[in-house]
């Protein structure tokens, strides 16, 4: 689900960044406003996950990939506006260092995974509630039915750009394929084995933090637990073990491809520190998973950085 760069027009990327700039404003008042200066560190966990979660790419007959993002998971655990700034984060340092995902796209992407994927989920998440679900169906449903709108808005964006955008030989200049080819293409995966993979990966860590570390989230029985997040990092450290899972998978998700794999020649390019998440010298395994410790470590220190900027500014204000 990640868009690179030159498959969605500049126009096209304008116009998704735009839109997620009021989404951003709003979500860092609401936070600002909601969240306290204590929790602020498990955005960057929320992050972690998120980035974790984005490496263990899944297979799917035909050649394809695809992954879980956990957008349901921190909007459960620390409300939509949170989890939207959660995974903001997550997308920019993918393609800042990793070249997961374009610079040029990352309003789209963030738009996608960052604001309709946590928000829809949660609603969700909350509408089940309301029929008396227990929080983990709750989750289970808000979580696929998320990955799936996200999914969705994805593959409208992809498959608007040949209508819109043609040479003066009518052919495309963006992405080829139109909606009667994105649409089915991007949702058959999503609808079945992606959308699996999301339940799985949020209602499983979703039910570790809440029996485990409650306290590091904004759920009801935050306040009755002893503080304690030990058992989050522990849980972050086995999946980081664990991303070479990821490697598995061969193929490329839908609409993830190379430039030249469907004929775009030319284009804005942007050279990543580590691309596709390899290092210079390092096995392929290794690679992957400093990656991992260096996406998770980021998300959390950014974070970190974050809350402590906060408690200085209070302190001096009194």
């Amino acid at each position: 689900m990640h868009i690179p760069d030159n498959y969605l027009s500049p126009e096209t990327c304008a116009v998704m960044t735009a839109a997620m700039v009021p989404v951003w404003v709003h979500a860092v008042k609401k936070v600002k406003k909601e969240v306290p200066k204590e929790k602020m560190p498990m955005l960057g966990v929320g992050a972690a996950f998120s980035f974790t979660g984005m490496m263990f790419n899944i297979p799917l007959p035909g050649g394809t990939t695809g992954h879980a993002v956990g957008g349901t998971l921190v909007s459960s655990l620390l409300g939509p506006q949170a989890a939207c700034i959660s995974i903001t984060i997550a997308l920019l340092i993918q393609a800042l260092l990793f070249g997961d995902g374009g610079i040029l796209a990352f309003g789209a992407n963030c738009f996608n995974m960052a604001f309709v994927l946590p928000f829809v989920g949660y609603a969700i998440y909350r509408l089940m509630l309301k029929l008396h679900a227990s929080d983990y169906i709750a989750v289970a449903v808000g979580s696929y039915f998320g990955i799936n709108a996200a999914a969705l808005a994805a593959a409208i964006e992809f498959g608007i750009q040949p209508y819109l955008f043609t040479d003066a030989a009518g052919q495309a200049m963006y992405c080829p394929y139109g909606l009667n080819v994105a649409i089915p293409a991007m949702m058959i995966g999503h609808l079945t084995l992606f959308g699996a993979a999301e339940v799985v990966f949020s209602t499983a860590i979703y039910a570790f933090i809440k029996k485990t570390a409650p306290s590091m989230t904004m759920l009801p029985e935050a306040a009755e637990k002893p503080a304690r997040n030990w058992p989050i990092y522990v849980l972050l450290g086995v999946l980081i073990c664990g991303v070479p899972a990821g490697l598995i998978a061969t193929g490329t998700a839908w609409g993830e491809w190379e430039l030249s794999e469907v004929g775009i020649k030319e284009g804005f390019s942007y050279s990543s520190l580590f691309p596709d998440y390899t290092m210079s010298g390092l096995p392929e395994i290794a690679a992957y998973i400093l990656s991992a410790i260096i996406g998770v470590a980021l998300s959390i220190i950014i974070f970190r950085v974050i809350g402590t900027a906060m408690k200085t500014k209070t302190d001096f204000s009194r």
